[in-house]
């Protein structure tokens, strides 16, 4: 009883019969096949060669599925029982394909070189605990192409998606990150950094309350995100500018317009005003620095023309509120 409760009800593998680890390898294969049809319909869009690629292994597991069934009709008759993989204690787990989207090329690959390396460590360990020779036959061939299954995958790369494709491929997801992620999220960091300047420290300046301040900041900080991340969702849906989903660019300039504002707003949580205000002017110039090379690596800006347009700019609204809150 007590292992019972430990395993949360679930079989262990050393317990099935051979009947049962045929049924097991039938439902993992037939998940496998409709988890790389998944990918192929994920990548189908805007990489079809590489869709190819995930359509041809789905093919080969419904084969091996098939071979399976064959082999537990000829053994224990028609009725296949219904066991999964999460009926089985310490069974590895397939990952939903919902999870890993976006899908990317390289996390589809990567996941389904996962995905055949466990299948081949099933086959191996389910071919041991079978008696019978013929079924132990199929296992040991059905590990052994799975573990064939990574040269299969790159011969299917060759055919499919040549050098000059993969290199497409590889810009076009670049560029998609991009649109969907970088651009979004570092309009929102500059607006967040830059704009919050004048009023968090021109109340500081004037109040001189370090508690004030930092109301003032939250609330800058916390009402340009939502604005910010309110304006990025609906004034495009993606579908004509091809920049990706509006929830995910709403989100990237919504949450960095608000840490670039609390970065220099959180260090007036210090009582000492002096000690908090130099602290601050420390974080908004590694902000302003980092805004240049976000620039400069992923938006390809020159160095020194990204440099000159956004410390000047941020130097000039810092003074800015600087100067006001003296007035």
């Amino acid at each position: 009883m007590l292992n019972r409760f430990l395993n949360n009800g679930r079989r262990s593998f050393y317990d099935l019969s051979e009947q049962e680890i045929l049924a097991l390898a039938i439902s993992s294969e037939e998940e496998d096949a409709r988890i790389y049809l998944n990918f192929a319909d994920g990548l189908r869009a805007d990489f079809p060669q590489s869709a190819k690629i995930f359509e041809e292994i789905a093919e080969e597991e419904n084969r091996h599925r098939a071979a399976l069934i064959d082999r537990h009709r000829a053994c224990f008759g028609d009725f296949i029982p219904l066991i999964r993989r999460e009926h089985i204690n310490g069974y590895y787990n397939r990952k939903p394909d919902w999870l890993i989207r976006p899908l990317g090329i390289e996390k589809a690959r990567k996941a389904a070189s996962e995905m055949e390396d466990q299948a081949y460590r099933f086959y191996t360990q389910a071919a041991q605990r079978v008696n019978n020779a013929e079924t132990r036959k199929l296992l040991v061939d059905l590990a052994l192409q799975e573990k064939k299954h990574v040269s299969t995958a790159e011969g299917l790369e060759r055919k499919f998606t040549p050098q000059s494709v993969q290199e497409e491929e590889l810009a076009h997801e670049r560029k998609q990150f991009i649109l969907t992620y970088v651009q979004p999220g570092l309009a929102g960091l500059m607006d967040g950094s830059v704009s919050t300047l004048a009023p968090i420290f021109a109340a500081a300046f004037a109040t001189h309350d370090t508690w004030q301040t930092l109301l003032i900041g939250l609330s800058a900080s916390v009402g340009a995100g939502i604005s910010m991340g309110f304006t990025e969702a609906a004034h495009d849906d993606g579908k004509l500018s091809g920049r990706g989903s509006p929830i995910k660019r709403g989100l990237a300039s919504g949450i960095m317009t608000t840490l670039g504002g609390l970065g220099h707003a959180l260090p007036y949580l210090i009582a000492d005003f002096w000690v908090a205000t130099s602290l601050a002017i420390i974080i908004v110039f590694f902000e302003l620095w980092a805004i240049v090379y976000i620039q400069n690596r992923f938006m390809e800006t020159p160095f020194f023309r990204a440099t000159f347009q956004v410390v000047l700019g941020g130097a000039l609204v810092l003074a800015a509120g600087i100067l006001i809150g003296n007035a």
